[in-house]
């Protein structure tokens, strides 16, 4: 009896202890699925990502100069052209007196915006020379292990971009100077109307190509209509339009990358000029930017893109080839600042986190986790403090 006793109890005892398993493993959490990611070291970068344009480094727009009728133009987009090869004819249309006025005007502005780019080309060959000169002090204080390797790229990238803007205001000078000659010849139309007009030939200022021809067929035109654009399609720039807001963040020389331009490759580009005046811009939302254009020259140009093509310009902000980094979906925001889920022992932990700089991708960590430490990739709202994880 005694025994049977024993054994009942034994049994009554393994069955409540089982009861109470089951109950607990059925009140049990179950634990959250999670992405996981370790933190790494490696090159890190952060860019300005817009859509941008090519763009004739030299463009010259061919207009009337005065109210005429315009002969049938025989150039077509494309044809080569020489210099001060003839590109259109008119016909000037007898002026009165307040057109006389206006082109007396227009001769005057023309005279002193020439002079303007003359004094611009002056001043950039100036800073060449001086560029030139910092830089051949450089190298030598740099051969004598007086200054830095970051140093003497300074000085070689400040002689580059010199020279790029005294190419620049060279060729301003040119425009101008032919801009002067078109004023001119809208003294032309200043004769007496009663006799034939003799016509007015516009000549090409450059040797280059026809990138587009406005008004082909023969018409009556008013003073300053476009008629061609000219341009070498082989020096193009590229022309992207960012926010001012990043564009603060944007110096001269920083690299930039070209994709979306049709090949199967990234192009290197460098940024020459981040125009000083801003504009408004409507965003395809409705709302209206302040936004301010970038200009960047080919490191590598292509061949195959010419002026108006679109690219995806990406433009370096800044750039690190050792930094702690994991994925920016890790992070989230706490309080006022940036927070982490690590895995420990199969559970999610809160970490407090100093973030760095950050781009699509990628967030820089200054401290609060470890290299090779896992965190959790897209957190939901499942997880909290000491919340059991598990991972497929």
């Amino acid at each position: 009896m005694a025994q049977n006793r024993m054994a009942r109890r034994i049994l009554f005892a393994a069955l409540a202890l089982g009861a109470v398993a089951l109950v607990w493993a059925m009140l049990r959490p179950t634990p959250v699925l999670v992405e996981l990611a370790k933190a790494t070291r490696g090159p890190m970068r952060t860019t300005v990502d817009e859509d941008g344009e090519t763009r004739a480094r030299n463009r010259f727009v061919i207009a009337a100069p005065i109210p005429g009728r315009m002969l049938r133009v025989e150039l077509e987009d494309g044809d080569a052209v020489r210099e001060n090869q003839i590109v259109a004819l008119i016909e000037p249309l007898p002026l009165n007196q307040l057109q006389r006025e206006e082109v007396l005007a227009r001769v005057e502005t023309a005279e002193a915006s020439k002079r303007q780019a003359d004094a611009r080309a002056a001043h950039a060959e100036e800073d060449y020379t001086q560029s030139h000169r910092d830089l051949a002090r450089a190298e030598l204080l740099f051969n004598e292990k007086v200054i830095s390797t970051q140093a003497l790229e300074q000085a070689r990238n400040t002689e580059s971009t010199s020279a790029s803007e005294l190419a620049a205001a060279k060729f301003g000078a040119l425009a101008a100077a032919a801009g002067v000659k078109v004023a001119r010849s809208g003294l032309i139309g200043m004769r007496d109307g009663s006799s034939a007009q003799p016509v007015v030939s516009l000549r090409s200022p450059i040797a280059g190509r026809v990138l587009r021809v406005v008004e082909k067929s023969e018409r009556v035109l008013q003073s300053g209509a476009p008629l061609v654009i000219l341009g070498d399609p082989r020096k193009i720039e590229i022309v992207t339009d960012v926010l001012t807001t990043d564009a603060v963040n944007i110096r001269p020389g920083v690299p930039a990358f070209l994709e979306g331009w049709g090949g199967d490759h990234p192009l290197r580009a460098k940024v020459r000029l981040v125009e000083p005046a801003g504009f408004a811009k409507v965003s395809a939302l409705g709302v209206e930017e302040k936004r301010v254009n970038v200009i960047a020259d080919f490191v590598d140009p292509p061949d195959g893109l010419g002026d108006g093509y679109r690219v995806e310009t990406r433009i370096v902000t800044w750039s690190a080839d050792d930094v702690l980094k994991i994925p920016g979906s890790a992070t989230f925001r706490d309080r006022d600042g940036w927070s982490v889920f690590v895995v420990e022992n199969g559970r999610a932990r809160r970490r407090a986190v100093q973030v760095g700089h950050r781009n699509q991708l990628e967030a820089e960590i200054l401290g609060g986790i470890n290299d090779g430490e896992e965190v959790v990739l897209r957190p939901s709202n499942q997880l909290g403090e000491g919340v059991r994880v598990r991972t497929q």
